[in-house]
């Protein structure tokens, strides 16, 4: 990480290298959603790639940033939730234990996945993790709509239960 603010980047991959880890905490700290966050992450760097020059300063490239990922946060809420969102304020950085909470949820996720049936775990992959629709959902697994809601259901309530085991 380079420390001296006034000093400028040689070039893009040590922009990338020493800002993506803080650019990734910010925006997972706000949405919670671990691959809306790395998609969230890369916008940020495409959308800063072309106006941002490596000449500015460390301190001139770490507030672009910033600016841009309160952007593009901004956009993904009004998108996905239809929020007008007119403040972002700035959060300090995740703490160690923080970061160790989201690793051991995604792990229990990956538990309680893999131990649903098939079908279960294919329909829960597609609604929530794909955010497909149930319709796009029925159709990718061949079966009707009302069939794809119903498992969507009977997974969401087994995969409750395998949690509340794995949490004992």
């Amino acid at each position: 990480m380079v420390s001296d603010t006034e000093s400028c980047y040689p070039d893009w991959e040590t922009v990338y290298a020493d800002n993506a880890i803080w650019v990734y905490r910010m925006i997972v700290r706000r949405i919670g959603n671990v691959p809306d966050a790395e998609d969230l992450t890369a916008e940020v760097f495409l959308a800063a790639l072309r106006p941002l020059r490596t000449t500015a300063t460390v301190a001139q490239v770490r507030g672009y940033l910033r600016a841009i990922t309160r952007t593009v946060l901004a956009a993904h809420w009004r998108q996905r939730m239809g929020w007008e969102i007119t403040s972002i304020d700035d959060v300090p950085d995740v703490p160690h234990e923080a970061e160790h909470a989201v690793d051991s949820a995604a792990q229990q996720v990956h538990r309680v996945l893999a131990a649903l049936p098939d079908n279960y775990r294919r329909i829960l992959e597609l609604r929530f993790l794909q955010a497909c629709s149930v319709k796009e959902s029925a159709s990718q697994m061949g079966v009707s709509v009302g069939n794809a809601k119903l498992l969507q259901h009977r997974a969401l309530r087994l995969a409750a239960v395998l949690c509340e085991k794995d949490e004992r």
